[in-house]
Formats: structure tokens, sequence, C-alpha cells
């Protein structure tokens, strides 16, 4: 067995086959049940050898008959039979000489040609894929006396009847072969019926009949006929159609049942004789098995009633007769489940306007869940028109409208739960090509532009893509695609073809096509195309009473060949001026038989269409009068309808004047009302559309006819519409109604549909009514406006959703039809329980005290049940909005204010607070609040800013940075050299740039002071700059970020001090003087 499988491998390379053949199979099995496979049997392939025998010469005398026999050995399978000559090459066959299906070679009569000495019977065996052949057979044929013509008789079969059986949807071969001189011709027929053309086949020049895919109509006589100028002789076969066992309606079926339900397991099947069905349960018969009650066997079905959990298992059903079996397992799972919605929840389909929409709800659960859907405020159910449901669940939109676009809300429901499952449906507009590509005539080297302006839905992702002869464009440069055109540069030969922009979005895509012609550049000018000039000398003849020939000669082509001609009618004596379009026939031919209608006064005209266009109209042919006549056919679209409870009103489309086909059109309106009256109630009207039956009973069936009459005859027998009297009112309300609460918000009603009579009108639906009288924890009531749900349809139930909980309601029910509505039911209450409350009303905060704060709120307005109390939870908040732990307060229903108590001081809180009923929580209101700051610590932290020390020092911080900018500018006015300026200018290298002020990169320099700043300070050698954690700048002390002075616009911020490690580091520096910023820096650090 390999492993993880049910293949079982048998290895015989060692041993031998014949040792494993048998009848072989499967069992699996599980805690569930037992399954087995059909009977696998294994047989060993057979080519046996040739028997050894010598064949002796066989001499005939020309014309007799000859048989030369082939008995191949018997093989597993058995072999396929084929005459050759020793060249390995077919021997040829005719009506004359062919091979018998049992593979004998048969001559109706010899001829001198047939003496030869290698008739070879081969036989070839397709499994071991070996040929095998019979020694050589020798004919001579002699030509000693003539032989007389004589009529046919059969060499096989013999006798003048035989029979034949065969199984059903196997091939069904029958063969007569006959001998006579000359050469029999053979013919079949069925003598009970005609042979089925589609699955029928003649062989081996008609000697044999073979019928495909035989079935119980095939069974009857054939039979074969043997004919030549002599005479003729028959053979009957009479074909008895056997049948193995066949499913009539596919096999069992897996059955899940909840437990105390009721199913069937049915095994349906056929066959001839009639088979016999047997039952097994995990591959034990049936009458072995434990008994079960709610389990009973009749032949071929299983019921169960009543089952109970534990009782799953596989049963087997076994159909067989003597010609085969049908064995297939079928699981009865017992199983308990509450529903479940399977498809995607908050899936998004798309589809285009005017599609089919499908919304899946697949579901599982046991019972079988049944599915409802709502959209959007679950108004009433969605199963009446545009909207179709199926039985799988899904919801079909069969034309999809943009109002059709929302929420759908799917529910699965049995008697173990609900579940819900939202979709959405989004309908989008269709892509649109505004303006197509266009026939184009260029010159070789020209340019071309196809225009393709598409429209589409503006949240779809369109994608254009251009095609050349169906195919990609050539991977070159000269071709440039545009949002909304295809341009072709510097056009060639090879750039002729068909051009096909297509517009693709995610859902949709529409395309257009045009043609390029690419001609010669030439001085002189191009070959000019245009429309095809008019054709001209229009003729009729052949006239006939319907139809005429119409024949014409073509106009210039202008170079561009007529694809094909356009023909056009007037009718003078309808409507004059007025061209229709009659035909169209290929541009190669210049004449048509023209089918005309009665009572037309016919003059005809022809236009000619090539690449560029329509031409001209021909001038009009001479009138061509047709007789008038009865009409051919009668008015569409009869309907029937009431516009009152009393009448009925019967609609037509009237004829045209082409279709009247005489003068003095009527029609003969007709109706009777079904099922009561035999005779036809007729009346003759003029030529309108509408007719009124007054009188009539409210809303009953009606037969309508309406039949074309003119002054000629009558139409034709007219087809039978059907329609209705008018609509009244219902004349009752619904019976036995109930209410089933099933949650705080949720309610179900029932009741019984009334029948067609108190209905009085086509069945519209039924409307609920329901309002809230008053909460049950409030005795005055409510003044709302009743609510109304709509149930499509005849509905025997609907719900009620988004009720208040612990509420009083009241409804009743309305049957309505196309009139209006009927009397309502009389009125019952229903009481919803408690559900959870709503959020309290107000949450204040008051009294903040150093380490206190009271609360105090109001109930919810929607109390929803008897409150049973109020939590309070509360944690501290930091400056970063970070929350504390939380702290939880149990308060009583009676409550409305609360003081906490050992808070910290100015510390801010957030407080939580929410209702509870016996339901459980409702949502929470939540507030914040800050307890006061300690008086201690906020003196504390204003009085340094009122301290006179700390105002002193901060005025000699001030005079300090002044004295030390005067001192910069002096030595600034003085025209004296920086440092840093006298190491810049005694700089010999060209390439030296000094550092940005911005980004420490290397900028352009000039020394010319009067025209631009200063743009660095010191730069080592290596073009980086260091700073130790002792260098300061003017920044860091001056009230500008920036560091600049704006009298002479040099840049002072960025020079800095170097330290004493500098020095030691850069030791060709030292000796030059300190500069005003190290001053300042040695002052500073003084103070």
């Amino acid at each position: 067995m390999r492993p993880r499988s049910g293949t079982l491998v048998v290895d015989i390379s060692g041993e031998k086959a014949e040792h494993y053949e048998g009848v072989y199979q499967c069992t699996a099995r599980n805690e569930h049940g037992t399954a087995v496979s059909n009977n696998i049997v294994i047989r060993q392939s057979r080519s046996p050898l040739w028997s050894k025998e010598r064949n002796e010469p066989i001499v005939v005398q020309e014309g007799v008959s000859l048989v030369l026999q082939c008995r191949p050995p018997a093989g597993l399978p058995p072999p396929i039979i084929f005459w050759m000559d020793n060249n390995f090459q077919r021997l040829p066959q005719s009506s004359r000489v062919s091979q018998a299906l049992n593979g004998d070679l048969y001559f109706s009569n010899v001829l001198k040609e047939d003496s030869r000495n290698d008739y070879i019977c081969y036989a070839r065996f397709p499994h071991t894929q070996t040929i095998q052949q019979k020694q050589p057979i020798t004919v001579r044929v002699l030509n000693q006396a003539p032989v007389d013509e004589r009529k046919p008789t059969f060499l096989i079969p013999s006798g003048p009847s035989s029979s034949k059986m065969v199984l059903r949807g196997q091939v069904l071969e029958m063969e007569c072969i006959a001998e006579g001189l000359p050469t029999p011709e053979i013919s079949w027929t069925k003598v009970s019926g005609d042979l089925p053309a589609k699955r029928t086949s003649f062989l081996h020049y008609q000697k044999t009949l073979r019928i495909v895919n035989v079935s119980e109509s095939d069974s009857g006589d054939y039979r074969c006929t043997a004919r030549n100028r002599l005479g003729s002789v028959h053979h009957t076969i009479r074909v008895a159609v056997k049948a193995a066992p066949y499913w009539i309606s596919g096999p069992p079926r897996n059955l899940v049942l909840a437990p105390r339900e009721t199913g069937l397991l049915i095994c349906r099947a056929s066959g001839t004789p009639k088979p016999t069905i047997t039952w097994a349960m995990n591959g034990i018969p049936i009458e072995n098995s434990p008994k079960d009650l709610s389990r009973k066997v009749e032949d071929d079905t299983v019921m169960f009633t009543d089952v109970q959990t534990g009782s799953s298992a596989v049963y087997q059903c076994n159909v067989s007769n003597e010609y085969g079996y049908l064995l297939s397992n079928a699981f009865v799972n017992v199983l308990s489940e509450p529903p479940r919605v399977l498809t995607q929840a908050n899936k998004v389909y798309q589809v285009i306007r005017n599609h089919r929409a499908l919304i899946d709800c697949s579901s599982f659960g046991s019972p079988i869940p049944k599915i409802t859907w709502f959209k959007e405020s679950r108004s009433s159910t969605l199963d009446g028109d545009p909207y179709i449901l199926h039985d799988n669940g899904t919801l079909e939109v069969h034309v999809a409208q943009a109002r059709n676009s929302g929420k759908y809300t799917c529910v699965a429901r049995n008697t173990l739960g609900i579940y819900e499952n939202h979709v959405y449906l989004e309908v989008k507009e269709p892509t649109r090509i505004l303006k197509q590509p266009e026939y184009k005539v260029v010159q070789r080297g020209r340019s071309v532009e196809f225009e393709c302006k598409v429209k589409h839905d503006p949240s779809l992702i369109p994608t254009m893509t251009w095609l050349k002869d169906n195919g990609e464009l050539p991977d070159d440069e000269r071709f440039i695609v545009d949002s909304d055109s295809l341009t072709i540069a510097d056009v060639i030969e090879n750039d002729e073809g068909v051009y096909t922009c297509i517009m693709n979005t995610s859902l949709d895509h529409d395309s257009a096509s045009a043609e390029l012609t690419v001609v010669e550049a030439t001085p002189t000018p191009a070959v000019a195309y245009d429309r095809p000039d008019a054709p001209t000398d229009l003729e009729l003849t052949d006239q006939r009473e319907r139809s005429v020939q119409l024949t014409w000669t073509p106009g210039d082509e202008h170079n561009s060949p007529i694809q094909k001609f356009l023909i056009q009618y007037e009718d003078s004596l309808h409507h004059r001026g007025h061209w229709h379009n009659l035909t169209e026939v290929p541009g190669t031919k210049t004449t048509a038989r023209l089918k005309l209608s009665p009572f037309i006064h016919y003059t005809f005209r022809v236009l000619a269409l090539n690449a560029v266009g329509l031409s001209h109209p021909s001038f009009p042919s001479r009138m061509y009068k047709t007789n008038a006549a009865a009409p051919d056919e009668n008015p569409t679209g009869v309907e029937g309808y009431g516009t009152e409870h009393d009448n009925l009103v019967i609609t037509w489309k009237p004829l045209s004047g082409l279709q009247s086909n005489g003068p003095g059109l009527q029609y003969k309106v007709m109706w009777r009302q079904k099922e009561v009256d035999k005779e036809w109630t007729s009346v003759t009207v003029a030529n309108v559309s509408k007719f009124v039956v007054s009188g009539t009973p409210t809303f009953v069936p009606y037969e309508l006819k309406v039949q074309a009459v003119n002054e000629h005859g009558t139409g034709p027998e007219p087809a039978i519409a059907h329609g209705h009297s008018g609509e009244d009112l219902p004349v009752a309300a619904p019976d036995n109604v109930q209410v089933l609460v099933l949650n705080s918000s949720l309610a179900e009603v029932h009741w019984d549909p009334l029948p067609a009579k108190a209905i009085r009108g086509h069945l519209k639906g039924y409307k609920v009514y329901y309002w809230r009288e008053r909460s049950l924890h409030k005795h005055n009531p409510h003044h709302v406006e009743k609510q109304i749900l709509t149930f499509s349809g005849n509905h025997s139930h609907g719900m009620l959703p988004g009720l208040h909980p612990f509420s009083l309601y009241s409804f009743n029910i309305r049957v309505y039809n196309g009139k209006g509505e009927g009397p309502p039911s009389p009125s019952q209450q229903f009481e919803t329980p408690e559900g959870v409350p709503g959020i309290p009303s107000s949450l204040i905060i008051t009294n903040p005290n150093l380490d206190s704060l009271t609360l105090e709120w109001a109930p919810p307005h929607d109390r929803n049940g008897r409150l049973t109390g109020y939590t309070l939870k509360y944690q501290p908040v930091n400056n970063s909005n970070e929350l504390g732990p939380v702290k939880e307060v149990a308060l009583p229903a009676n409550e409305t204010s609360v003081t906490l108590l050992n808070l910290k001081y100015s510390t801010r809180y957030k407080f939580y607070l929410n209702a509870k009923t016996v339901r459980g929580a409702g949502p929470a209101i939540s507030q914040e609040a800050v307890t006061i700051m300690d008086e201690a610590v906020a003196s504390r932290q204003v009085d340094i800013a009122t301290q006179g020390w700390f105002i002193g020092l901060m005025c000699a911080i001030a005079l300090l940075i002044l004295i030390l900018l005067i001192i910069c500018f002096i030595q600034r006015n003085k025209g004296g050299k920086y440092p840093v300026k006298e190491k810049e200018d005694a700089h010999t290298d060209p390439e030296f740039q000094p550092m940005k002020d911005d980004d420490c990169t290397f900028g352009e320099y000039s020394d010319n002071e009067d025209h631009k700043p200063l743009k660095g300070s010191r730069t080592p050698s290596n073009g980086t700059v260091k700073r130790d954690d002792s260098d300061d700048s003017l920044v860091d002390y001056g009230e500008g970020g920036d560091g600049q002075f704006n009298e002479d616009g040099s840049f002072i911020g960025q020079y800095s001090g170097k330290s004493a490690s500098r020095e030691t580091a850069e030791g060709h520096e030292s000796s030059e003087a300190p500069s005003p910023i190290n001053a300042m820096n040695s002052l500073n650090s003084f103070v």
C-alpha cells in the first residue's frame, strides 16, 4: 500500500502475472462510516501463436464466389485483423472484395486478376503490441468456360432472417455480404422506422451498418437487400437492445440532516432486464446491520424519519442485472450546526450598468439555513422584481442600475441561530468609445494620426491598447501612443493594415478599428481614392406577384473596390418621399431577387459602398405596383388588463401600412372568460390599438385574440393571449396572525396567506404596520408614526428589525394588490425584552479640590430596561497623554452623583460612566477634569521670576554682550585683517575654496571685501572643519540665529576660536593673534 493513500502497488517483476489475476475491491473507513469501491478486475493480456498449418492452393473458376478464412488465435483483448501481401501492402478491397467483421476475406465473384500466391492474414494484438501472420494462401483462377450470370445470394448471414443482441450505449454492427454476377449492391432499411441519421454510418462498401450510442429506440427489424440486374434478395436482422444498469437521475447524493429531521436517500436506476437493488450500510448488507427505527427501506429508497444524533453512516446502493452493475456510496451525516455564512464579509461586488449582478451568500448549517436578503435600511426582503433569489442563496439583479448600488445584508437562519453577512454592490458606468478611429489614406513618408476618444467610469482605471492586424504594434519609435490617439511618423508600405484601439478596465472593454492605406508619394498627384459613382441603368425583370428581379450597372469605383450594394425602396402609396433599406448584396453582383409585399407602390434605387464610403443614390427605377391581398400577419403585443373593477381593456400593436396588404384595415377583437365561456365574443373595430369591454366580473382571467382584416380577407388564425379584468381592493385581512419575539430588537410575524378570491387582483404582497406604544418602564405613550414593512410576493412571514428594547408594540397586517390595500387584521401587541441601556444623558464635573472631585450625571434617555446600577472607571493622564492605571467604582441605580476622594493634586483624570441592566452594560460617556494645584507649590514656581538678583544677572549679561559687539565693530572699521584673512591671502593654491556656511562644503572665494562677504573661517588643509567642546560663536549669545552683521556684509558668526588642543594640533597657526571671538570666550569664562 502506498503511504498516505489508497493506492495498491503490486510488483510482478519477480513472479508470474497470472498469479495476481482476480477481482479486487478497496474499502475506506473512519469513525463516521465505511465506503467501498467498485470491483476492479485484473487479467493478463495474451497473444497466442498461430497454429502450424499448410495451406493447399485454392483453384476456382472465374465468376464464382470465394471465401478466404483467417481464423486467428483467441487473444485478450481480441486481435485486429487485416489482409496484406508479401510487400506489406494492404490488399485492395471493393464492393466485390471485402473483409468481414470476423476477419475472413469474401469475393462476391472472382476475376482472373485475383490469382496470386500471397494472400496473408495478419493479427495485431494491441495490448502486447505484437503482430502475427497466417501462412500465405495461393489462389488460382481458371478461365475454362464462361460462368452464367446469376442473381444475388447471401454468403453471410445465412437464411432469410437472424437475430442480434446489443447493449445500450454500445456500437451495433450488422453486415450482409452477398455473392452474384454481376456484383450485387447492398442497401439497408429499418422495417419499423427510420435509421437514426446522426448516429448511422455505412462501412465496407455498404455491407456493414454501424449505429453508435445505441438506445432502446434502435431495437427492431433491419433489412439488408442485395440487388443486381438479375434480381434481389433480402435478409432481416432482428435487433434486441439490452441495457446494463444506468442511473436515471444520477447516483444517490450525500445527505446532511439535523436531529429529528426527515430525509430520503434515492437510488433510482434502470436497465433491461429490470435490475435488482440492494442496500448496505458501512459495507454490511442492510438487513444484517444494527436495527434503526428511524430508517425504512422501500426498494430504491431509504427513508429517514426523526433521525437522532450518532446515526451517521455511509450507505451503499448496488444496482445489478446480468449485464452489469452500479455501486454508489452516499454519506448520511446527522449534524446539528448553527448557520454560518461562508462568503467573505464586506466583500465588494462590481458590475457594469445593464449587466447581470450576482451577489453570493454561501452558507452552511444543519438544519439547512434559510436565506433572506435586505438592502440598506431593511425595509423589506429582496425577492421580487428586479431581484431573483436562487436556491443556493445567491441574489441576482438581472439588469443592474445605479440605484441598485449599496450595502446588502444576507441573513442565514435555522432553528439554532441567525448569522448575518454584509456585502456591497457597486454599479459602474460602461466603457464606450465616443470617437472611433477613421479610415486613412496617407502618402509614404507622411505622418498619420488615429483618434480614439473614450468615456469610462471615473472609479475604474482604464488601459488603452493599440493593435495592428490583431497583433501587437511593431517595436518602432515611429509609433507614438498617447492617451487617446496613435500617431505613426514617416509612414512606410509595411504600415498598411487595420489598427484597433481597445480600452480595457477591470470590468469591461470597448474597441474600434480603422484601416490605413499607404500610397506612393510622387511628384504627380497621388492615386485618388473616393466614393464610387452611383449605379445606373436600373431595370426590373421577371415580375411576379411577390418578387421581382432588379439589375443595374455599377459606377466608377475610384480605385477602391465596391464592397456591397444597398437596395432601397420608396412606397409612394403609404410613405411618399421616405426611402427604406430593403436588402444588401455583395459588390461582385449586379442583380438581386427582391421579395415584395402586397399593396405597395414600389420604386427602387441602389447605392454602392467601398472603403471610402457610400455613393450617391442611383436614379429611381420605374414604379412597380403589387396587388392587394389578405393580411399575412396579425397584431402583436396583445394584452388585457382592467382600469376599473368592472372592465377589460384589450390593447395591441397595430400593423403598419406595409403590413396591411390592402385597403380597409380593421381588427376583429375576440374575448372569452377563461374556463367559463366556450364561445368567443367578438367585435370588429377600425384601425385603432385599444378596445374596452365593460360590465366584466372583478379580476377574472380572460383569453384574448386580435385578428387583422382588410377588404381582401382575414389574416391567419391569431394566437391566444391572456389577461385579467380590473382589480378591486382586497376584501379580507390575513388570518392566524402570530408574533415571535426573537430578541430585544427583532421580532418575526406569521400569518396565513389569503385566497385569491379575497385578494381580487394581482397579489403584490403584504404590509406590516407596527408602532411603539410606550416603554415598559414608563406609562406615558409615545407619539411615534407608524412604520411599514413591505413583503413583496406571496409571503406568510416576515421580520420586524430595529425594535426598541423593553417596549410595548402594536401591529397589524394588510394584503395589497395593484389597486391598493385591504383592511387591516386586528391589532395585536407584543413586548420586547430588556436590552443594554443607552449612553448616560450627561456627565458633569463639579467642586474640584486638591484631592477630590464631584461627578454628576443624568440617566440614559433610552434605558431599554430597568437600570441595575452604574459603573464608573477613571484613570490619570500625564502630559504625554499616556493613561495610568484604571480604578473602577460600582454605583447603585438610584444615584446621580458621587464624590471621589484621595485624588492626586494638579492631575488630569479621565472618567468613564455607563449604565447597566440585567442584559449588560451600555456604552460609556467620558469626561476629563483636573484637580487644583497646591498653593505652596504654585508660589514656589513664581517666586524666582520676581527676585531682584535674577533681574540684575540678566541685565549684566545683556550689557556684556553689547560691549563685545562694540569692540568688534571698532576692529572692523580700522581696516585690519583677521588672522584668517591673512592666511587666506598667503594661500597660493588656486583650487582652494572656503567652506559654505550652510552645509560645510567649499564655495567660490573672492578676497574683494568691498563686494563679497567672508564665507568661511580657518580651514585645515584636509578640507574639514574640526570643533571641540570649547569652541563657541556669537550665534550662541546674540539675539539672532544667523550671526550676520549687515553694515558691510561681513559674516562674523561663523568664525570660531581655537582651543589649546587645536593650537597643539595645528602648530603652524599658533602664532596668530587672538580673534575677537577668542577674546569674548575668555571674558565669558571669567564671568
